[in-house]
């Protein structure tokens, strides 16, 4: 046992956490993540936060949920941190917006758009939300080497589930809408909720962050008519997430960081 304070939220101290830290949104997937680590224990469980830690080739490795958006996600974060984090990859879902992007696809963000607000209590406007260069690379790399369908670039994020999902139905649909309509042009992959104020709260602690995701569903596919079938089966982003973090330690260790 230790004699040092537990962090309110997440209830770890130092040492019950790795360096490395696994960031799925759903309590329930945590267990099956740390399943993919060796020798993983339950050291923690408060709220949306449960927390497993075990090792990945000897170096300690720590799943914790942030449950959905990005207020739940900083406070994850930023307590992780607090108990010696340094390296974060979130695995997650989201909706295709690009037409190419597939249900069951993995999509890598290079960068979140910030149309959220709990990066905005970290960094201004102007600041961008944009991923680690290094751990995007393992990403996209792990994703090549498991051989599923990959997306880099750009995602969405929000604070509302329901405001992309039924924007008509909001005062403010006019914005959501044309907004909406902006991401499409742009070239925008998917639509998530938690990478922007991730990525954010990372430069602001001077951490290492990046995201991957299982496309569940393209809205724009269906509204183009376009076939696709709905993949609810997140085990790939999680074996890229894990695949990938192998990757990083690797390089780490070469270095000696």
């Amino acid at each position: 046992m230790h004699d040092l304070p537990k962090q309110y939220h997440i209830q770890c101290a130092p040492g019950d956490v790795g360096r490395y830290c696994i960031l799925p949104g759903d309590p329930g997937r945590v267990p099956s993540i740390a399943a993919l680590l060796d020798g993983a224990e339950k050291v923690a469980q408060n709220r949306e936060f449960t927390t497993y830690t075990g090792t990945l080739l000897g170096e300690k490795v720590s799943v914790c949920s942030t449950g959905i958006g990005g207020p739940s996600a900083s406070i994850a974060m930023e307590e992780l941190v607090k108990c010696g984090a340094d390296t974060f990859i979130r695995t997650g879902t989201c909706g295709g917006i690009a037409l190419d992007v597939k249900s069951g696809d993995i999509v890598v963000a290079t960068a979140a758009i910030r149309f959220e607000h709990t990066s905005l209590e970290y960094a201004p406007i102007e600041f961008p939300a944009v991923a680690d260069f290094g751990i995007t690379g393992f990403l996209a790399e792990a994703t090549k080497k498991l051989g599923y369908p990959l997306h880099t670039g750009v995602v969405q994020c929000k604070d509302s589930f329901y405001g992309q999902h039924s924007p008509e139905k909001s005062p403010v649909y006019y914005e959501l809408q044309q907004k909406w309509e902006s991401w499409k042009r742009l070239g925008v992959k998917a639509s998530e909720m938690e990478s922007a104020a991730l990525f954010v709260v990372a430069s602001a602690l001077g951490v290492r962050c990046g995201s991957c995701f299982h496309v569940v569903w393209n809205q724009e596919r269906e509204k183009a008519g376009l076939d696709q079938d709905m993949s609810e089966d997140t085990t790939t982003s999680v074996k890229v997430a894990v695949e990938a973090l192998k990757l990083q330690i690797k390089a780490d260790q070469a270095e000696k960081k």
